[in-house]
C-alpha cells in the first residue's frame, strides 16, 4: 500500500465528473489512476479532463488492476451492491454512492462481507463531513435550543425526462432514494437518535412508476421530524431545528456552495436576536474522500460514516418506500 490511495472509478457518471473525482485529485492522500466506461471514447475524455493515466472498458478490469487500491462506484442504485461485492471480493476498498443498497438486508450483506474481507466499505454521504453539520450536532448536544421539539426539512428539484436514470424504476430511481435520504441522514447525524415510528404519503409518477413526491413524518424520542421531497418541483433545500429556546435554520443543508452559501441562522429567544454563522468554501467531497483514504491507509480507526450508520438510514428509507408499494 502506498502513502496515497490509488483510486479506480467505475463509470463516468456526472457525480464523479463534477464532484468526487475532482475532490480526489485535490486530496492530500489519494489519486485517481484508472477509469472505466463501456464507451471507451467517453472514458478517454473523462481521463483527459481529470489527468487519469489508465483507461479501461471493463469494470472487472479496474477491480483486478494492480494500480488500484480502492474503487469508487457512481453507477445506478440497483447495481450498487453487485459492484460493492465484486470490489470487496477482488480485494479492494470501496466507496459507493448513496443509497449504497436497495434495502436494509443488502446493507447487512455488505457489512458481513466487509468484515470477512477486512477492507473498508462506505457510503458516499458527503454531508456527514461538512462542518455545518458538526455545528448543528454540537449545538443540540449543548442545549443551545433548549429542548428540541421539531425538525422540518425539504429537498426538491425538477426532472421529468423519461430517459433520466433517476426516473428509471428498474435502476433504483425515484426521489426518496435520490434525495429523501438527506433529511433522514442529517436528522440522525445531528441528534444521534433513531425514529420509533415512520409515516409517509408517497405519490408515484404513472409514466415511470417512481415516486415523484413524498411527505414523511418520523417520531423520534422527544421530538418529531417532518420533511418532503419531490422530483417535479422547483429546487429547494432547507432544514430547521426548532427547540423551546430557539431554532437553527440550515439554509443550504445538502449542497452548500451550489444551492447557496454554507450558513446557519441561529435565533435565540433569550438574546432576542438572530445571528448568522458562516462556513466558507468548505469542500465536503474532499473531506469525505480524505476520510475514506485515511481509514483505508490505517490512519483512522473507522469511517466518519460507517456501514452501520448506512443500515440505520436504509431502514428508515425502507419504511418510507413501503407507503408507495
Amino acid at each position: 500500500m502506498t502513502e496515497r490511495i490509488r483510486w479506480g472509478i467505475l463509470g463516468a457518471a456526472k457525480i464523479a465528473d463534477n464532484f468526487v473525482v475532482p475532490a480526489i485529485q485535490r486530496s492530500s492522500n489519494g489519486r485517481v489512476t484508472t477509469v472505466a466506461s463501456r464507451d471507451r471514447a467517453r472514458a478517454q475524455a473523462f481521463a483527459t479532463k481529470h489527468g487519469i493515466d489508465h483507461v479501461l472498458t471493463s469494470y472487472d478490469a479496474v477491480i483486478e488492476s494492480s494500480d488500484v487500491d480502492a474503487i469508487y462506484i457512481p453507477l445506478p442504485t440497483a447495481s450498487h451492491v453487485e459492484w460493492c461485492k465484486n470490489a470487496l471480493l477482488g480485494g479492494k476498498h470501496v466507496l459507493c454512492e448513496k443509497p449504497i443498497a436497495m434495502n436494509a438486508d443488502e446493507v447487512l450483506e455488505l457489512i458481513a462481507l466487509r468484515d470477512k474481507a477486512g477492507l473498508v466499505c462506505g457510503e458516499a454521504f458527503m454531508v456527514a463531513h461538512h462542518p455545518q453539520w458538526a455545528f448543528v450536532r454540537d449545538s443540540l448536544a449543548q442545549g443551545m435550543l433548549g429542548e428540541l421539539t421539531l425538525i422540518e426539512g425539504s429537498f426538491t428539484y425538477f426532472n421529468d425526462d423519461p430517459n433520466a436514470l433517476k426516473n428509471n424504476l428498474s435502476l433504483g430511481g425515484g426521489g426518496i432514494r435520490d434525495i429523501g435520504v438527506y433529511p433522514v441522514v442529517t436528522t440522525r447525524l445531528a441528534t444521534g437518535l433513531e425514529p420509533v415510528r415512520v409515516n409517509a404519503e408517497v405519490l408515484l409518477d404513472p409514466r415511470f412508476g417512481t415516486d415523484r413526491f413524498a411527505r414523511c413524518t418520523a417520531e423520534f424520542p422527544g421530538f418529531s421530524m417532518t420533511f418532503y421531497c419531490g422530483t417535479q418541483m422547483a429546487r429547494r433545500q432547507h432544514m430547521i431545528f426548532h427547540g423551546t429556546k430557539g431554532w437553527l435554520s440550515v439554509d443550504a443543508p445538502f449542497n452548500p456552495g451550489i444551492y447557496g452559501p454554507a450558513q446557519i441562522r441561529h435565533r435565540s429567544d433569550e438574546a432576542g436576536q438572530t445571528r448568522v454563522i458562516e462556513f466558507g468554501e468548505t469542500n465536503q467531497y474532499q473531506l469525505m474522500v480524505e476520510d475514506f483514504a485515511g481509514t483505508a491507509l490505517g490512519r483512522r480507526a473507522n469511517l466518519a460514516f460507517t456501514l452501520e450508520n448506512s443500515l440505520g438510514n436504509q431502514r428508515v428509507i425502507d419504511e418510507i418506500l413501503s407507503y408507495g408499494a
